[in-house]
């Protein structure tokens, strides 16, 4: 049987150099993806008006529904907090319980985002629509990609955790993926505000 906790120290995902060391180089990968969200963000705003002759966001956007799917991903990102929480008590069990709630919330933004494109899809707005519909996919289809990412890497984590256990190796990987998980949630609200908002409202 399981056990419920383990022996840690208070913050096991920095207790080792190389624990150290992955936080160091993740904190460097993110500076290297706001780069790249910076420039799609860039390349959005500068074609959010060329819609030719396809909708526009105010059209299309449905703000009842991005409203939904942010409060989903703003909640998913507390629901990490209280996993890493967990961790520092060595609860195993609130941590998988905690990251489970977590990958639940993340599948359930990612089949509003999925019914989303379907419906904007099916009114005329494609990638090859105009330069706007182009600039729309990539810059929101990369988040979602990104949350598809952060989804599985935390299944298998915690698919893995009965094998593997709570410890100063597997710490910090549960951390970097609660990490990640923040950062997909902030780019969120950016996509939230520079996307819908000022499409919906100028």
């Amino acid at each position: 049987m399981e056990p419920v906790k383990t022996t840690l120290p208070a913050y096991p995902e920095k207790a080792t150099l190389e624990g150290r060391n992955k936080v160091i180089g993740f904190w460097l990968f993110l500076g290297g993806e706001v780069v790249l969200f910076g420039s799609l963000f860039a390349t959005f705003i500068a074609l959010r008006q060329a819609f030719h002759t396809g909708p526009t966001g105010e059209e299309l956007f449905d703000l009842r529904l991005i409203a939904l799917a942010t409060g989903i991903l703003l909640t998913s990102s507390m629901t990490s907090v209280m996993a890493i929480v967990g961790m520092h008590r060595n609860d195993v069990k609130s941590l998988r319980t905690w990251m489970s709630v977590t990958i639940f919330l993340g599948l359930c933004f990612l089949g509003l985002e999925i019914y989303e494109f379907t419906h904007y899809t099916s009114m005329g707005h494609k990638m090859s629509s105009s330069p706007f519909g182009s600039a729309f996919y990539t810059l929101v289809g990369t988040h979602g990609a990104h949350v598809i990412g952060g989804v599985i890497w935390m299944i298998l984590l915690v698919a893995r955790l009965p094998k593997t256990g709570l410890t100063v190796v597997t710490a910090p990987k549960f951390y970097l993926a609660s990490l990640y998980w923040h950062f997909v949630d902030l780019i969120w609200v950016f996509v939230f505000t520079v996307v819908y908002l000022m499409g919906k409202v100028g």
